[in-house]
């Protein structure tokens, strides 16, 4: 099944933010918890993790890409 990974809202705030490191690679398994990509928002860089365990089947956005909160950023395939 897959699943959309989107960019999460970390403030109340925060409209959108700068994907700037991928963690994971196209075809890498990921376990919960798992650190993905990096976002940075006003300066300081957040890691988010993955929600569920799977294989990180696209990335849909380029590092240094901004992107909307809420927007997909890639797509994992759970079991």
């Amino acid at each position: 099944m897959e699943k959309e990974l989107t960019m999460p809202k970390l403030r109340p705030e925060m409209e959108s933010g700068v994907l700037c490191a991928w963690l994971k690679e196209e075809g890498d398994v990921v376990s919960a918890g798992e650190p993905i990509y990096e976002i940075e928002t006003d300066k300081v860089v957040n890691q988010i993790e993955a929600t569920e365990s799977g294989v990180l089947k696209k990335q849909l956005i380029e590092e240094g890409d901004t992107v909307p909160v809420s927007s997909p950023v890639a797509i994992l395939e759970t079991k």
